[in-house]
């Protein structure tokens, strides 16, 4: 019998996922959280074999949470789940040390072999995405870069950016430009979104 932790903020989607790996004969899912914060003490609570992570959660995001997991309990595998199919988060994912990504609106059939094949030690990834990621190619930004364009997601100035960061206005600047150059976009406001939409931020 495979033991499975599902991670998933909403509770509909999260029982809908508990019932149909319910139906399998070999799955059971042995706890489910609706944090990301919760999920390395609940894989150790339940003994899961596998853990399901959405990637938008409070407390840690799922790749957050997955990277926490993998540190902390190596033999679990881990499978991202999401709705949202961008090539950055694919690439991160990866990094984090997922075994498996996968978009929601996939089969439920596929979520299931997913399952029964990282436990075999296998990689299975959304070949959609991996076709997009590739495309797309990999993230442009530098961390610091990143943590730039996030901080003026929100619409802050440059001062509060800066203060924000602990960077000089000057550096702000210069961030922004190489991340507006980078991402070929019009403005900050239009890096932060491509940014965004493929999964960089």
């Amino acid at each position: 019998m495979i033991n499975v932790l599902l991670a998933e903020d909403q509770a509909m989607v999260r029982e809908a996922l508990a019932a149909l790996l319910g139906l399998e004969e070999d799955i059971r899912v042995v706890a489910q959280v609706a944090r990301g914060d919760e999920v390395v003490e609940a894989v150790r609570a339940s003994g899961a074999d596998v853990a399901l992570l959405d990637i938008e959660m409070p407390g840690l995001d799922g790749l957050a949470a997955a990277a926490e997991l993998r540190r902390a309990l190596p033999g679990c595998r881990i499978v991202i789940l999401t709705t949202f199919g961008r090539p950055g988060y694919l690439r991160r994912a990866m990094e984090a040390g997922a075994d498996a990504f996968l978009v929601k609106d996939a089969p439920a059939a596929r979520l299931a072999d997913a399952v029964r094949r990282v436990l075999r030690g296998e990689r299975v990834i959304d070949p959609t995405l991996a076709a997009t990621a590739l495309a797309v190619g990999a993230d442009p930004l530098t961390e610091r870069e990143r943590d730039v364009l996030r901080a003026a997601s929100g619409g802050s100035t440059v001062f509060e950016i800066a203060t924000l960061l602990h960077l000089s206005e000057g550096t702000v600047r210069n961030h922004l430009s190489s991340c507006i150059g980078k991402t070929h976009a019009r403005n900050r406001a239009d890096a932060v979104r491509i940014a965004h939409d493929n999964g960089w931020l």
